[in-house]
């Protein structure tokens, strides 16, 4: 069970670390202003404190106007070359 906490860690990282970037100079404000996100939302998610609902990525993957598919494209890409939830 542990190990599965340190690999959710990971990707709540690697999220984190995409959305920061994406999100760029733009304040967490103003940014979930603009795209009808709650700001503890942001708050969480850039703090990797919290695995969000699908639908959540959704909503940040149009807000940073690409598909769902691009955006969880950029965290795997964050995510170690040889990451696996499941043991292989």
């Amino acid at each position: 069970m542990q190990e599965n906490n340190k690999k959710k860690k990971i990707i709540l990282k690697a999220l984190a670390k995409v959305v920061k970037e994406l999100r760029g100079e733009k304040s967490q404000f103003m940014f979930c202003s603009e795209n009808d996100i709650s700001t503890s939302i942001i708050s969480t998610i850039e703090h990797a404190k919290k695995d969000p609902q699908m639908t959540t990525l959704f909503k940040l993957a149009e807000a940073f106007d690409m598909t769902a598919s691009q955006f969880m494209k950029l965290i795997q890409d964050e995510l170690p070359k040889d990451f696996y939830l499941i043991e292989k």
